[in-house]
C-alpha cells in the first residue's frame, strides 16, 4: 500500500474526536527487556507491572510462591491490587497455558489451589467464577481462579498450587487439526 493510500485511510480517522491510536512496531531483540526476550507472548491487553503508574517501593511488594505442575516453586513479587493472573504475566512465570482469556472469565486456565486457611480469608467468590471453575480439571474445595484473586499485603508469603492438568480448548483444537492432517 502506498503512503498516499495509508493517509487516505487514516485521514478521516484523525478528524474523529476522543480517538486514541496505538502504534505497534517491531522491537529488535536487543531493545527488549530480559523478561520480554524470554517471552513468547504476542500482543496482549493485559497490563504489565512496569506499565503501572508510579514506582512501588519494596515495602509495597508482596511475595507470592507458585508450585508449578512439575513441583518447581516459582517465586514472584507483586503489588497490592494485582490479580494472581497479572502476577504470572507481569513476572513472566513459566506456567504453561496459564490465563488464556486474560482474565475475562471465559476459561479456567488460571485455576489455582489454595491452602485451606488462606482460602477462607479470600474475598467472596462470584457466580461467574463458580461457573468457570465447574469446567476446571482437578477442582478442589479450595480452588479459585487467579484472575479473580487480588493481592493484599496480608498475603505476603502466599503459596498457591497450579493443578496438574488444565482445561484449555486451544489444546483440543490443536489436536483436532493434527488428526485431520
Amino acid at each position: 500500500m502506498t503512503a498516499r493510500g495509508i493517509s487516505g485511510l487514516v485521514g478521516p480517522l484523525l478528524s474523529v474526536s476522543k480517538t486514541r491510536f496505538v502504534c505497534l512496531r517491531r522491537v529488535t531483540e536487543h531493545h527488549r527487556t530480559p523478561a520480554e526476550r524470554g517471552s513468547g507472548r504476542g500482543f496482549s491487553s493485559t497490563r504489565r507491572l512496569w506499565d503501572a503508574p508510579g514506582e512501588s517501593s519494596s515495602a509495597d511488594q508482596v511475595t507470592v510462591h507458585f508450585i508449578n505442575r512439575n513441583g518447581e516453586q516459582l517465586t514472584a513479587t507483586a503489588k497490592e491490587g494485582e490479580s494472581l493472573l497479572e502476577v504470572v504475566v507481569n513476572q513472566n512465570l513459566a506456567i504453561d497455558g496459564f490465563g488464556a482469556c486474560e482474565g475475562t472469565l471465559a476459561c479456567s486456565t488460571c485455576h489455582l489451589i489454595f491452602e485451606k486457611d488462606t482460602f477462607q480469608k479470600l474475598d467472596a467468590i462470584s457466580d461467574e467464577e463458580l461457573d468457570m471453575l465447574d469446567l476446571a480439571y482437578g477442582l478442589t474445595e479450595t480452588s479459585r481462579l487467579g484472575c479473580q484473586v487480588h493481592i493484599k499485603k496480608s498475603m505476603n508469603g502466599l503459596t498457591v498450587r497450579v493443578p496438574m492438568d488444565v482445561s484449555d480448548i486451544r489444546r483440543q483444537l490443536e489436536v483436532g487439526k493434527q488428526s485431520k492432517q
